[in-house]
């Protein structure tokens, strides 16, 4: 196979105090992020959105397969649809599927098998993950699809509240219903489902902390 053509890679340079700057002001926007259950029927452009999946479609890949595809929905009768499917796992889930263990965790949160954002945020963004594709009567096999795809919705995110828009990470389980309602291939298999928008004006979010970067960060080998 022949290599890749390269092209030089440079960032635009600039001092350390700088760069400290722009990071916190960063993790300062960042911290303001959250899961948001409670939109309004605002609308947003659909351009708008097609900018914000060319930003999710720029995050690194295995083997630079890029193994997504990015489903936008704003007609109405397909978010209904998408709401009643939804709901009816979630309702099997919370009274069969999951544990005692689960729904204690969940308690603080106050969720339930009631979905309504589905219907009121105007757009469900739907991410796929493909774990291999036909090119020419080749099958080319994805990798590290999970990891690939979960990289490109976290960017996703990250720019949806970069210019003011809210998301909620919703994984009503199993999610089969969405490749039934929106189409794909076999090789597709439905990995997120986030509903964008503004908040509703009296949206309100569980105050919750995170845990602190010296509960995630290890610098080199553990203490014994």
């Amino acid at each position: 196979m022949v290599p890749a053509p390269t092209i030089p890679y440079k960032i635009p340079p600039s001092d350390d105090d700088t760069k400290r700057g722009c990071a916190d002001e960063l993790l300062r926007l960042m911290k303001t992020r959250r899961s948001c259950r409670f939109f309004s029927d605002r609308p947003v452009p659909r351009d708008l959105i097609q900018r914000l999946v060319a930003i999710a479609n720029t995050a690194p890949s295995g083997a630079n397969r890029q193994p997504w595809r990015f489903v936008a929905v704003d007609e109405p009768d397909l978010k209904r649809r998408i709401r009643e499917a939804a709901e009816e796992e979630e309702r099997i889930s919370y009274s069969e599927r999951m544990p005692a263990e689960w729904l204690e965790a969940l308690e603080p949160l106050g969720t339930d098998a009631h979905k309504p954002f589905l219907e009121i945020a105007p757009w469900l963004v739907v991410a796929f993950r493909i774990d291999w594709e036909i090119v020419e009567g080749r099958k080319y096999k994805s990798y590290y699809p999970i990891e690939s795809v979960g990289l490109a919705c976290g960017m996703f995110l990250m720019a949806c509240h970069q210019v003011g828009l809210a998301t909620l990470t919703h994984t009503p389980s199993p999610m089969r219903f969405l490749r039934k309602i929106l189409g794909g291939s076999e090789s597709e298999k439905p990995f997120l489902l986030i509903p964008v928008g503004y908040p509703a004006d009296d949206c309100t979010v569980p105050d919750i902390p995170k845990k602190t970067v010296e509960d995630v960060l290890q610098w080199n080998l553990a203490s014994p």
